[in-house]
């Protein structure tokens, strides 16, 4: 079965950068859409970040836009998220989603993620 895990979550004060990771094992890993998601206690899941198989295209919810990067490593199953000058508004559990490409788009519903993480939590406050 496709498993994915997280990890690189922690604490920091605000203007302070983390970088998550999250590595998928048994799936074709180069055929998959990789998508960040994160929920915050007591707000809704919301998207974060896609990123397509060869790293072609990526896109970003308007409020991580310049802060955030999302990249991957194909030869290493890895997608990582490079997240700079946090704030508290991006305190949250971040999920790492995977799903097999259609070959067009960068969809950034939930509805069309197939694979899931546990998440990392992501803390940003003084």
């Amino acid at each position: 079965q496709v498993q994915l895990v997280e990890s690189g979550g922690g604490m920091v004060q605000p203007g302070g950068s983390l970088r998550l990771s999250c590595v998928v094992s048994g799936g074709t890993f180069s055929n998959y859409n990789m998508a960040w998601f994160r929920q915050a206690p007591g707000n809704e899941r919301e998207f974060v970040s896609v990123i397509t198989p060869n790293g072609a295209n990526t896109y970003y919810r308007a409020s991580v836009e310049g802060r955030f990067t999302i990249s991957r490593d194909n030869a290493e199953n890895t997608v990582y998220l490079q997240m700079n000058n946090l704030g508290p508004d991006d305190t949250a559990l971040y999920v790492c989603a995977a799903t097999p490409s259609s070959g067009r788009g960068t969809p950034s519903s939930a509805k069309s993620y197939n694979y899931w993480g546990h998440g990392t939590r992501v803390s940003a406050s003084s």
